[in-house]
């Protein structure tokens, strides 16, 4: 027996998917990047060079994996102006009125010409809506571009509408709208694709700092845990850069850590026409990494629609108020219908995996029936369990009871942001006024989706393609935190933190509340199915088993041991990729 290279003692085990319910008293050996042994003594395999880690009472678990992030457009707003410390439209306006004072217009630098950022809540302004002349008593001068934080909107001034011609003669784009004051000239709120309007005017970032963006995200990300990722878009959207260089970039001078899946975003604008360029895309990165690089292209992303907050969520039936008196009274459908289908089918057909944004309820209905479709017109009933299509449904605020047993039927993964399934000021003023409460009440319904499956550990087997996941979970980084953390919280609690700021008392829909476990394992093993690496795949992370690749994260306590209400409280302590140490 050769000696480990790292050994892991003094704490508790989680080894996930099922292997176990609650961590276990046992340690850890580490040989040549992967789990070499899991038990109780294994005294025997410390050697004279074993980096030997004490847990100190803490618990040991799979690194985590964000199955839906924007981690360069998160590293950029942490680097530019950054508003998520804020919550109130006082502390918004102090953040940006400081940081205009510390970044002053210099000479030609054109990114010092433009105020660009965001992370602002809706709620923190009547009607979700701030304006512009807000942003120009602190800033009149250069244009302010700064987007919510759930990046369906945007808030700019007025320098920053004159320069785009926006007017009260100017249309609203056919996905989104223009926010405006009762003479019809622009407020200041630009939602969904009205906002590109200004924002293909604003000075694209320069490739050293998307570059230094990708590294403080990764920096970030390893700080609470996250080993691996999907990047939700990889493409040109809304005038941000094809990240898939910088990835590259990262990988050649070896400073890209993380295992890394992107998914391609799909122009809204075309439809089934794309996909071969789509597959050379995929195909020519696999040509030049290797089909196990670090990077890969595995999947494609599609918006189906928006949010509810500003009405272009896709329903089946028509908003409350004002946004069900609109043009678009069930939201507006980005990729909906025929062309959803057509999408899925065409896309499932040239070996991707379909990562879909859906919030509304008509939105989900669609994608499930493109699924179906696939199924039938692909022949997935004599697909090999280790196959690389690994299809996901992101966010699912709003799902149909008839559609919640057809993830499970299908075999198509729901891939959750559980920090969102709890009331707080928005929830409470921008949502459920807008669908009334008895399509509140169908809002998250991820223990539901779960238990359809009849799934021990999380993975359902009924679809001919075994052990695929019904639950993975990802942060949507910058709408929310990355600190996975604080989403098991929610998943579990179905309510934030006592001690945050925006804390109800009242659980959202409580009987849809996941355990430790299972929301432990969505955010390790379902993730890590998600990015190809989980059962049957060549390289398998998110559990603790022999065998597979020790990306592992370590947390200063065990969180199954207290109470549920302080499971926000775990504070990762220490990651390692592949037996190396990145954090800690």
């Amino acid at each position: 027996m050769l000696p480990a290279d790292l050994l892991f003692i003094g704490g508790v085990v989680y080894r996930g998917a099922g292997r176990s319910v609650v961590p276990e008293p046992l340690e850890v050996a580490v040989l040549d990047g992967c789990i070499a042994a899991v038990d109780a003594d294994l005294s025997a395999w410390r050697g004279l060079a074993t980096d030997v880690v004490d847990l100190a009472g803490g618990m040991l678990h799979a690194g985590f994996v964000d199955a839906h992030i924007h981690p360069i457009q998160g590293g950029l707003e942490r680097l530019a102006c950054d508003l998520s410390e804020g919550s109130t439209r006082e502390e918004y306006l102090e953040l940006i009125a400081a940081y205009a004072q510390l970044n002053p217009p210099r000479g030609c630098d054109a990114s010092r010409s433009w105020i660009t950022g965001g992370g602002w809540a809706m709620s923190a302004f009547p009607g979700g809506t701030p304006t512009a002349a807000e942003l120009d008593a602190v800033e009149p001068i250069r244009p302010v571009l700064l987007y919510n934080r759930d990046h369906h909107g945007a808030w700019a001034n007025s320098a920053a509408l004159a320069l785009a011609g926006i007017t009260a003669e100017t249309p609203d784009p056919a996905d989104g709208r223009i926010e405006r004051l009762p003479d019809g000239s622009p407020s200041g709120t630009l939602h969904e694709g009205a906002a590109k309007l200004v924002a293909d005017l604003a000075p694209s970032p320069s490739p050293d700092d998307v570059h230094a963006a990708l590294l403080e995200a990764q920096r970030y990300a390893l700080s609470v845990g996250i080993t691996g990722w999907q990047d939700a878009i990889v493409g040109d959207y809304f005038g941000s850069a094809d990240t898939a260089q910088v990835y590259r970039r990262a990988l050649a001078d070896g400073r890209l850590l993380v295992d890394v899946t992107g998914a391609l975003w799909w122009d809204r604008d075309r439809g089934v026409e794309q996909v071969p360029e789509l597959v050379a895309r995929r195909d020519a990165l696999a040509a030049d990494l290797g089909p196990h690089a670090r990077f890969r292209l595995p999947a494609v992303k599609i918006m189906a629609d928006g949010v509810v907050e500003n009405g272009t969520a896709s329903m089946l039936e028509p908003y409350l108020g004002p946004l069900g008196e609109t043009e678009h009274p069930r939201g507006i459908a980005f990729v909906g219908g025929r062309d959803l289908i057509d999408a899925i089918v065409a896309l499932d057909a040239a070996g991707f995996s379909a990562h879909v944004h859906v919030i509304g309820d008509r939105a989900a209905r669609d994608a499930l029936d493109g699924f179906e479709a696939a199924r039938t017109a692909n022949g997935w009933a004599e697909r090999d369990p280790a196959d690389a299509r690994r299809h996901h449904l992101a966010h699912l605020q709003f799902v149909h009871p008839d559609d919640v047993a057809r993830f499970a039927a299908l075999g198509v993964t729901a891939n959750m942001q559980a920090l969102w399934a709890c009331y707080e000021p928005q929830m409470r003023e921008l949502t459920v006024p807008f669908v009334g409460e008895a399509r509140a009440a169908t809002q998250y319904p991820f223990a539901s989706i779960l238990r359809s499956s009849g799934a021990g550990g999380g993975m359902h087997s009924d679809t001919g393609m075994d052990a695929r996941p019904v639950l993975c979970a990802g942060s949507d980084w910058p709408v929310s935190t990355p600190d996975p953390w604080q989403a098991i919280h929610v998943a579990v609690n179905r309510r934030l933190p006592e001690d945050d700021p925006e804390f109800d008392p009242e659980p959202l829909l409580p009987h849809e509340a996941l355990t430790l476990a299972e929301a432990l394992d969505a955010y390790t093993a379902g993730s890590a199915w998600i990015t190809g690496r989980g059962p049957g795949d060549a390289e398998v992370a998110g559990v603790i088993a022999v065998g597979a690749i020790a990306d592992l994260a370590a947390t200063d306590r065990d969180p199954f041991a207290g109470e549920a209400t302080g499971i926000h409280a775990a504070r990762t302590v220490g990651t390692w990729i592949a037996g190396r140490r990145v954090f800690g």
